[in-house]
């Protein structure tokens, strides 16, 4: 027998092929049949039929031949062999055209700032697929799964409570507590009663610029040093219905700063409190990972995102909050007080970042 490939649009038109060749098609053994598509994205059908040899010969060559005539078991393992060949050929175009647009989308979201083990759990099962085929559909699905693993933490005010902002230097927790202090205060459906609370003897003029914020907007306002008094302080200001703690800013590195304000939040205070780590959305790639080891050990509830009106590029923030889960609470977007803060939305990040996307 001698394999013979047919391509046509569709399986029944490459069946009418071996037809029209052959006429009586009884003779003949539907060896395999599969689609694909090719370069263009045009369909291709290829249908394998194993034809007698010397009915082979008759209709491709006018010639008539005995079916033994010239031909053993070393031809007919030559025939398997090449017919193997094609189909392997096949196959490995096929499977090029697959990598290579997945390695494209990678490379587009690796370059965005996601990280390359978070966007192999979400790549690697969809191989073999036909979203691996599709380059656009592949891209709409990744901005789903992001969109999925994203979370945001509501704005719930109706419980008295402590919230105190940790983060590194440099992040905004100062004007943004201010922003909160005023939200709460003045903008949302009731006027709450809002006290400040320092905690950040190391910033210089730090005590100074938050008891201004205070006085502007005619709330309490007081500074604790030490986490005994902090615990005294926060019985004091029961009356309160949130109580916003600044702390001082901090480097990953400073282990002083850190074991203090360990002390303030394990402090048995009367009130329930919440921990909101300040990030800037221009955080590095390369300090992401040392900002969540070491600002973990605080237990944070909630992210607070400052500073997103100093970058179009929003990766690396995406990818902090997909590999570690934090739910995000508030978005600074500018220096104003108290306008410029917004309650976390995760339309309105990913709108930013698939603007990003684009441009890529």
């Amino acid at each position: 027998m001698i394999n013979e490939t047919f391509v046509a649009s569709t399986p029944t038109e490459a069946y009418e092929q071996a037809e029209k060749k052959y006429g009586n098609t009884s003779e003949l053994t539907i060896v395999s049949a599969k689609q694909s598509k090719d370069e263009s994205g045009e369909i291709r059908a290829e249908v394998v039929f194993a034809v007698p040899k010397a009915l082979f010969m008759k209709k491709s060559f006018g010639k008539e031949i005995s079916s033994v005539q010239h031909y053993n078991e070393e031809e007919m393992m030559l025939d398997e062999v090449t017919s193997m060949r094609k189909e392997l050929e096949a196959m490995r175009s096929e499977l090029t055209r697959e990598e290579a647009v997945l390695q494209k989308v990678k490379a587009l979201f690796l370059k965005k700032g996601i990280a390359p083990q978070w966007l192999d759990s979400v790549l690697d099962p969809l191989i073999g697929t036909p979203l691996a085929e599709d380059e656009t559909l592949l891209v709409s699905y990744v901005l789903e799964e992001i969109d999925d693993r994203i979370t945001v933490r509501d704005e719930m005010v109706g419980k008295p409570k402590v919230i105190m902002l940790v983060g590194p230097t440099g992040v905004g927790k100062t004007t943004t507590i201010a922003k909160l202090a005023a939200r709460y205060a003045y903008l949302l459906d009731r006027p709450y009663k809002v006290a400040l609370v320092n905690l950040d003897s190391y910033k210089v003029g730090a005590v100074e610029q938050l008891a201004h914020y205070a006085d502007i907007m005619q709330i309490e306002h007081v500074s604790v040093s030490a986490p005994e008094d902090f615990k005294t302080q926060i019985a004091a200001l029961e009356s309160y219905d949130i109580v916003l703690v600044d702390t001082a800013g901090m480097s990953p590195y400073d282990t002083q700063k850190f074991v203090k304000t360990i002390e303030f939040i394990k402090s048995e205070t009367v009130r329930d409190m919440e921990v909101h780590l300040v990030l800037a959305a221009t955080v590095k790639y390369e300090d992401m990972e040392d900002i969540y080891k070491n600002f973990s050990f605080l237990n944070p509830d909630a992210v607070i995102v400052s500073k997103f009106d100093e970058t179009k590029h929003f990766g690396t923030l995406l990818n902090f909050m997909l590999l570690y889960g934090l739910p995000m609470s508030y978005f600074s977007v500018g220096q104003e007080v108290p306008d410029d803060l917004l309650p976390a939305s995760k339309e309105y990040l990913l709108e930013r970042f698939i603007g990003d996307v684009h441009e890529g």
